[in-house]
């Protein structure tokens, strides 16, 4: 099975489902991934973190067994500059070269405006019609973004999909502890106690020790 996982910003894979790609990893599937924005110094980053950037994402591609990592290389923060046609074709080039059976997505409605211009681009790119091959789409949670949008009615994650990682939530939060720069205090979101600890929370929901939960946008079977 063909599994495309795509990334607004490093780290998002591994927020939303890094135990979920660890099981995939396990099951023998066929894993891809797109990170759509990259660091720069023009937006602020320094040439040190770029560099600490680019060997984070290599160590966690060999761990999550990647076969192909697509770089799309738009500033982060900047996607609402960018040609939404030439981000739709850039995705749906790499989409229709792997044509993935599931695919991973960032939630549509997360508080990061990269997050939200994204999500509308893969709901562009995946169309039923164009792409076939695609069975099932899922909609993750990422930590500090979701859950800090405005509680309209419009913005609540509602998950209806669960993924028992009990047996991979030490090693995704080994994972995550890669990414130094992402990792935080108590009680601040992003700490490894909360990730835990929500993951905890999903895992109650649907009756094992430690889960990760999403939001269905299609499937076919």
């Amino acid at each position: 099975m063909k599994v495309l996982v795509v990334s607004v910003h490093p780290d998002d894979e591994t927020l939303g489902c890094g135990g979920t790609i660890l099981k995939h990893l396990k099951n023998g599937d066929e894993l891809y991934s797109i990170i759509v924005t990259k660091a720069d110094k023009s937006v602020g980053f320094t040439k040190k973190f770029i560099d600490k950037r680019e060997e984070q994402i290599n160590k966690i591609s060999k761990e999550y067994g990647l076969k192909k990592v697509y770089r799309l290389n738009y500033l982060t923060t900047k996607l609402q500059c960018v040609d939404i046609n030439d981000f739709i074709n850039s995705v749906s080039k790499i989409i229709n070269d792997i044509k993935p059976e599931i695919v991973y997505m960032n939630n549509r409605s997360d508080v990061h405006t990269d997050h939200q211009i994204t999500a509308k681009v893969l709901i562009s790119c995946t169309k039923s019609f164009r792409c076939p091959f695609i069975k099932k789409i899922l909609m993750y949670e990422c930590v500090s973004e979701t859950e800090m949008a405005p509680p309209f009615p419009e913005n609540i994650f509602v998950p209806n999909v669960y993924s028992d990682i009990t047996d991979f939530i030490d090693k995704k939060l080994e994972i995550m502890n890669i990414y130094e720069s992402e990792v935080q205090n108590p009680p601040l979101p992003r700490s490894l106690e909360n990730i835990k600890a929500l993951a905890r929370y999903r895992g109650a929901s649907c009756g094992v020790d430690y889960a990760e939960a999403f939001m269905l946008v299609r499937e076919r079977f």
